[in-house]
């Protein structure tokens, strides 16, 4: 019986001392034939995680394991009670995009796909840095911007198709940076020693970042102008020279996006990301997502085909105009 229990003991110091070794294999066989890291393959990204930490939180950095497990449980049950329920015709007048008791009106549940758990930390916020885990204050600069942009809206709605946004045309831009939303949570990254293509499911948002050095051209493009260098097993990409109807949560086309991707396992990607832009707000601000490998497939977003939705902004809106023109009716 000592003999047996001896052997139990020497095969799991045995184990723990093999774990190190085992993990350091995995990640050497992770690495491209030239010596890379390997960052190939299929990305999910989804996550309850906000952007932002919950005013409620203050400053709180972290959940503890029961409260992670609670709110994760809480968000499968909310889930299941969302997706079951019988459906309700949004009213007329009524916002499309919200639902009766927290529904969404524009989409069943069923079509959304946010996750259900947390990052791996328990984090209570994407954002690191500020510690506070929000948004850094907006300059005045920004609030004066976003203040005209406000009236001219409200004063200009659909004057004509320049008055709409990318939206309306299914050509809003995702994966600038990969952050989790509603639904196609995942990137698809294709990589040679000179490049780095990023595929975002969202949108079909393509990335060509080269990895040669060369600096960025004096000229925007739609989803800016990339470069990529590696730090150390670190992949770093730079993004400038934005296009002007790409707004990074509301910065202007000068601003910087920095992206860092780091294999810190097996099925892991660390991606941080640190955005400045000092027109925008009073400092830079960073945040991290968990990018976990999967063997799903990315789906086509088929988004456009059979939107008809600039058609009937624009449409309803000479309609508005014609009856407010009419006699004892106010302009």
């Amino acid at each position: 019986m000592r003999n047996r229990q001896l052997e139990i003991i020497l095969t799991m110091v045995v184990v723990q001392l093999l774990l190190p070794a085992l993990a350091f294999s995995q990640m050497v066989s992770s690495r491209t034939e030239w010596g890379r890291p390997d960052l190939q393959g299929v990305w999910d990204f989804r996550s309850i995680t906000p952007l932002q930490r919950p005013e409620e939180l203050a400053d709180r950095e972290f959940l503890t394991e029961e409260e992670a497990v609670s709110l994760e449980r809480e968000t499968v049950t909310r889930e299941e009670e969302l997706l079951n329920r019988p459906a309700r015709r949004t009213k007329v007048g009524s916002s499309v995009d919200r639902g009766e008791d927290g529904a969404l009106g524009a989409y069943n549940d069923f079509w959304l796909d946010r996750g259900t758990t947390t990052i791996g930390n328990r984090r209570t916020s994407l954002i690191v840095d500020p510690t506070t885990g929000r948004l850094p204050v907006m300059t005045e600069e920004a609030e004066r911007r976003a203040e005209l942009r406000r009236n001219y809206r409200r004063e200009h709605p659909a004057d004509s198709w320049t008055d709409r946004g990318l939206n309306d045309r299914c050509m809003f831009t995702t994966g600038l940076p990969i952050v989790p939303s509603a639904y196609n949570n995942n990137v698809q990254l294709f990589q040679t020693p000179d490049y780095l293509v990023m595929l975002i499911e969202m949108t079909h948002t393509l990335r060509v970042v080269p990895l040669d050095g060369r600096s960025t051209a004096n000229f925007s493009q739609f989803v800016g102008v990339s470069r990529g260098y590696w730090e150390g097993d670190t992949l770093v990409v730079e993004t400038s020279n934005f296009h002007r109807l790409t707004s990074l949560r509301g910065s202007t086309p000068n601003a910087r996006l920095i992206e860092r991707f780091t294999r810190v396992g097996p099925e892991t990607i660390e991606y941080e990301f640190t955005i400045e832009d000092p027109a925008t707000w009073t400092q830079p601000w960073t945040a991290q997502v968990e990018l976990t490998k999967t063997d799903e497939p990315l789906y086509e977003y088929a988004c456009h085909e059979g939107n008809y939705s600039m058609e009937g902004i624009l449409a309803g809106a000479r309609v508005q105009e014609k009856a407010s023109s009419e006699p004892g009716e106010p302009r």
